[in-house]
């Protein structure tokens, strides 16, 4: 199954699929077997990184539009 990232307007990111999310240790966050997950884009979430819906109580105002990235540059 292919993993589809959403970018919400004014909300969270949203993981559907077959992922893992690790923290900077590489520790998994056990998920409760759930295939769809929100992430805070706000920063605000009392329950980081995953969100709570507290962003849309807070006004947090964020539009993203998807766009073409440059390609990367070689590494020397």
């Amino acid at each position: 199954m292919t993993t589809k990232v959403t970018i919400f307007n004014n909300g969270p990111i949203r993981i559907e699929g077959e992922f893992e999310i690790v923290d900077a240790a590489g520790n998994k966050y056990g998920l409760g077997g759930r295939s769809a997950i929100g992430l805070c884009r706000c920063g605000l979430s009392a329950n980081k990184p995953f969100c709570d819906g507290t962003h849309a109580r807070q006004g947090f105002d964020s539009l993203c539009e998807a766009k073409e990235l440059p390609p990367p540059k070689p590494k020397v």
